[in-house]
């Protein structure tokens, strides 16, 4: 064929090297040396040798691979998220589409600034979590198989000047900036079992005065019956010992909206008891409570350490109601039970996200004790008076109002109570309308009702410095009985209606302080008020109420036809307009002071026959000394009818009182007709003249002669002649 293709191309054809011996000996020749034999392919054994090794790297890596490799850049990474020194001992993890993560001995230290406290922030032995990876990935949703803590620890603390460590912020970084827009929620992770063995929490918060532990572990399903988390509590909350035992659902229950999250606690927090039992539909979203709440203990002002809400102080109390709530609030509806002697019953709204919180209260009592609720106007509720306030000269309390925390609460209070029980009291039901706004009471309504008659109180009381309050009130009293009042004493016996008004504006911190600063005036007219030798002992005491009449020298068993008080208050004195006090044939006038902050009387009254009849009345009688025990003494002046005319220097009811009558005790009284008869037929010979009205009282002469002046007799003359009217009487 070479030949051929030589020949075919004109060329020789080349002769190949391996099969020309003559060219392979020219080659040998030239270079000098022997020919090499052809070089191998290495790829085959690279790639083989590569393998091989890779192979035993991985079986090596399998073999000695040690996650405790990535343990200081854990622990770096979780120091810097949570701002304090985080170590772990060892690290494991399970990979698959749903990974498991333990780590071993895992401790979190104090934050700064608070190095001085004896145990970690928080600890474990283990702590295991399993996410599912791959429902993550997909973008389903963080879904959390199994938390589980082995004997974990913790200690909360909050300072007293606010400082805590459970902030996990950098307490140098500068704040961010608030979101910008409208910005939803993330949504919560779906969590399966949590685990939890032997767990220790302390709770320490220094404004709330509580040092406490919370023991918890959870218990696994058994049957058809779910797992559970059982809380102990221990230690002290709000300055009282606490204990309590809580059992709730698993937390697997506890984000399924389709089986109801089960509650069952008791809770002792000093005297005050408390359980809380039933279930809810849906507790991440605030739907389908049923829950039961129960309250009991010696005083609800004990409750505001639990609750939040500033209540005054009651007697001893158990109510049981219904709990439900909302993200917006908190209600405790139709509950009912005992509050001392009275029943009580309502519901409680409460809005916990305003600041200060806002309560809505409708209560009321079908039976009701009024010592009961003194707690609500500053006493003490159900105590009777004590022995050293009996023994004091003075009869107005000087026990500071006592109020609770009214900066705490923006509140409105409705209570209605149907039948008041107390045979000292004749009120028969009280409605209340009550607001605290910014730390002041607005008394809108507080009224009482007395057989047909009414008694209503409005006003206000506003906190200032050192605390005072500064208040001002208004009492209007409309046909009140005289029988319902006087029901107590079981001695008066008669018919009559009392009516009127009483204002007072004043700054101090007790009744007393603040009659004896006051203004405002009393104006009360009587109305056949029955008989009189009955009703002024029980009124003022015996031995007061009787010393009166007898030097007043109105007959026994004399029916009060009218009785006319217009007195206004001036910086705690209170003075007299006009006095009248009218039986079916004397009347008495009268006029002085009252002075409400020392608690003493510079008073003097006059009373004179309205017919003909033989009786010898004294002239003027001092009442004087005292509030609690006064002084009653005759008049100096000269017996006779010189004396009598001097003695009527008072001022008597003027017309302008008339719609005030007409307010308090009905139009047609027998006080319009009393003062009818004072211009037509004055008691001493003379009209009211320039003695009625305000203003200093004066005594116009009669026509047989001018008044004569009084003179000072000796203190033998005056017993004298105090010996000779109590006689004539």
């Amino acid at each position: 064929m070479a030949h051929a293709r030589e020949k075919r191309d004109g060329n020789p054809a080349p002769t190949s090297s391996k099969t020309d011996p003559s060219r392979k000996a020219a080659q040998v020749a030239e270079n000098g040396t022997s020919p090499k034999a052809p070089p191998k392919r290495p790829v085959r054994r690279v790639l083989t040798a590569t393998a091989g090794g890779m192979a035993i790297l991985l079986v090596l890596l399998i073999l000695l691979w040690n996650w405790d490799w990535f343990v200081p850049l854990v622990d770096r990474r979780a120091s810097a998220a949570l701002h304090r020194p985080v170590t772990i001992a060892h690290l494991h993890v399970r990979l698959g589409l749903t990974t498991t993560v333990s780590v071993d001995d895992l401790q979190i230290h104090q934050p700064e600034g608070f190095e001085s406290e004896k145990e970690l922030f928080a600890s474990a032995k283990k702590a295991t979590v399993s996410v599912n990876v791959w429902r993550y990935i997909t973008h389903k949703g963080l879904e959390i198989p199994l938390i589980a803590l082995d004997t974990p620890k913790g200690d909360i603390v909050a300072l007293a000047n606010g400082r805590n460590n459970y902030s996990f912020t950098d307490p140098n970084a500068k704040p961010a900036p608030a979101p910008q827009g409208n910005t939803q929620p993330s949504a919560l992770p779906k969590i399966g079992d949590v685990v939890i063995t032997n767990g220790d929490i302390r709770i320490a918060m220094a404004k709330l005065k509580t040092d406490m532990h919370v023991l918890l572990h959870t218990t696994p399903p058994k049957g058809d019956q779910d797992g559970s988390i059982v809380i102990d509590l221990k230690g002290r909350y709000a300055q009282a010992p606490i204990t309590g035992h809580i059992v709730g659902g698993s937390l697997l229950t506890l984000t399924n909206s389709a089986r109801p999250y089960p509650i069952d606690a008791r809770l002792e927090n000093g005297p005050t008891y408390v359980t809380l039992r039933g279930s809810v539909d849906d507790p991440l979203h605030f739907k389908g409570t049923k829950l039961v709440l129960h309250f009991a203990g010696p005083d609800m002002s004990l409750l505001y350490g639990l609750t939040g809400i500033p209540i005054p102080q009651t007697p001893s109390y158990s109510v049981s109601g219904n709990l439900d709530y909302t993200s917006a609030h908190i209600r405790f509806s139709n509950f009912s039970g005992k509050m001392g002697s009275s029943d009580i019953g309502g519901t409680i709204a409460v809005d916990p996200q305003t600041k200060p919180i806002t309560v809505d209260a409708n209560l009321y009592s079908h039976h009701v004790d009024l010592k009961d609720l003194g707690g609500f106007i500053g006493a003490k509720p159900g105590h009777e008076e004590s022995k050293q306030a009996s023994t004091s000269n003075r009869i107005l309390p000087d026990k500071p109002i006592n109020v609770p925390k009214l900066n705490a609460v923006n509140a409105h209070l409705v209570y209605k109570g149907d039948r008041i029980e107390n045979k000292n009291m004749p009120l028969d039901n009280i409605v209340a309308d009550i607001a605290v706004q910014d730390g002041a009471i607005a008394i809108n309504k507080l009224n009482f009702a007395v057989g047909d008659g009414t008694l209503g109180l409005s006003g206000a009381l506003d906190p200032t410095a050192n605390g005072q309050f500064k208040t001002h009130f208004k009492v209007d009293v409309s046909r009140l009985s005289i029988q319902r009042l006087m029901k107590a004493t079981d001695t008066f016996k008669g018919q009559g209606t009392l009516g009127g008004h009483v204002t007072l504006a004043a700054t101090g911190n007790s009744i007393a302080s603040l009659l004896g600063n006051g203004n405002g005036g009393v104006t009360l007219v009587v109305d056949h008020g029955g008989d009189v030798s009955a009703l002024l002992p029980d009124l003022m005491g015996l031995k007061v109420g009787s010393a009166i009449l007898s030097a007043l020298g109105i007959p026994t068993r004399s029916d009060l036809k009218c009785f006319i008080a217009d007195m206004p208050l001036r910086q705690g004195i209170l003075s007299t307009n006009s006095l009248l006090l009218m039986t079916n044939n004397t009347r008495t006038l009268g006029g002085g002071t009252v002075n409400l902050k020392s608690e003493t009387l510079d008073y003097h009254v006059t009373t004179r026959s309205t017919s003909f009849n033989i009786l010898s009345l004294p002239g003027r009688v001092n009442i004087t000394g005292p509030l609690k025990s006064p002084t009653i003494m005759p008049g100096a002046e000269i017996i006779g009818r010189a004396a009598a005319t001097a003695g009527l220097a008072i001022a008597f009811p003027p017309a302008l009182l008339l719609p005030t009558i007409q307010f308090g005790v009905g139009k047609g009284s027998a006080c319009e007709d009393a003062l009818a008869q004072a211009d037509t037929a004055p008691a001493a010979g003379i009209k009211p003249g320039a003695t009625t009205g305000s203003g200093a009282a004066s005594v116009q002469p009669t026509s047989r002669g001018k008044a004569v002046s009084q003179k000072p007799l000796s203190r033998k003359q005056v017993h004298s002649v105090w010996q000779q009217r109590l006689k004539q009487n």
